[in-house]
């Protein structure tokens, strides 16, 4: 039955193309506009640009560059050592949790990378320091800790241009999450000078 479907598809495309294309045609050239004319009107409607003022589809946003996000994650890693910590992952994400950048120090374990890219994510997301969150995970029933891919533990800064939070810097690893919060903020000291 489905071959009997095949066999008459090409015969109706035979028809149906035709007559599309006539009614096409049709339209063209039942135009007032006369050929010559043609640019000026193109031209008129390309400057009636929606407005910048909500008329527009298109959003933009601002994004961490790779250059800053690797300074960072570099400046984090090496607060990390400095305090003989070395043994950490340090993760730098844009607002929806992509990964910019990851450095994983000298023998850091497994779980220190997702631990310092839920922290990084976390604090994107929010745009609040992870240890300025914890209290909001605290309640009976569901918190936005069950929130799938973040963690709320201290680790996690955000990084902002002016008020928008547009990355978050995670470090996973250390013995104390307060120790990990201060290499990501220096990570973010790292490049404060050139955001703005």
């Amino acid at each position: 039955m489905n071959h009997r479907i095949y066999t008459r598809l090409p015969r109706t495309l035979a028809v149906a193309v035709p007559v599309v294309a006539i009614l096409a045609s049709a339209a063209c050239s039942s135009t007032d506009t006369p050929v010559e004319n043609m640019s000026s009107t193109t031209s008129i409607s390309a400057t009636q640009q929606p407005a910048a003022t909500g008329d527009s589809a298109v959003v933009t946003q601002n994004r961490l560059s790779a250059d800053a996000a690797v300074k960072a994650a570099g400046a984090a890693l090496a607060k990390c050592r400095a305090d003989g910590l070395g043994f950490v992952t340090v993760s730098v994400v844009d607002r929806a949790g992509n990964v910019i950048a990851m450095v994983r120090g000298d023998n850091a374990a497994q779980h220190t990378v997702e631990a310092s890219r839920e922290k990084a994510y976390t604090s994107a997301a929010f745009g609040a320091d992870t240890s300025d969150l914890t209290q909001r995970t605290k309640g009976d029933g569901s918190t936005i800790a069950d929130l799938p891919g973040t963690l709320f533990l201290a680790g996690g800064v955000t990084v902002k241009a002016g008020p928008a939070s547009i990355a978050g810097i995670g470090v996973g690893g250390a013995p104390d999450g307060m120790q990990d919060q201060a290499c990501a903020a220096a990570g973010r000291d790292a490049i404060a000078s050139s955001l703005g």
